[in-house]
């Protein structure tokens, strides 16, 4: 059964840093499809940002530029850097994971992962 954990959520500051990890256990296939998605209250879960099996990585509009995901396939743990930070991106944020290749070519497509963490608050204040 694949499980994920994510840690490093919490407050910051508008124009803060803040670094999202995700451990991911119980499959073997070496280079998954893994994304971030954030919901926030009242709204839809969206994809974030995303990374396919090639390597391939998708990130959502309004976080280009100031966010950076990057998997650590040794240690099986999916990151997420975000920097710039804005109060609008105030949201649960979710870990998700598929033992395999993508299935639909973007990478945050929520329709490619079947595996979810239980998620990380993060709160951004101005």
């Amino acid at each position: 059964q694949v499980q994920l954990a994510e840690s490093g959520g919490g407050s910051a500051q508008a124009f803060g840093s803040l670094t999202l990890s995700c451990v991911a256990s119980g499959y073997t296939y070496s280079s998954p499809c893994m994304g971030w998605f954030r919901q926030a209250p009242g709204k839809e879960r969206q994809g974030v940002a995303g990374i396919d099996s090639d390597g391939s990585i998708s990130y959502a509009d309004s976080v280009k530029g100031r966010f950076t995901i990057s998997l650590d396939n040794a240690k099986a743990t999916l990151n997420l850097q975000m920097n710039s930070l804005k109060p609008e991106d105030t949201a649960m944020y979710y870990c998700a994971a598929e033992p395999s290749r993508c299935y639909y070519s973007n990478p945050i497509e929520r329709r490619n992962f079947n595996y979810w963490g239980q998620g990380t608050q993060v709160t951004v204040s101005s």
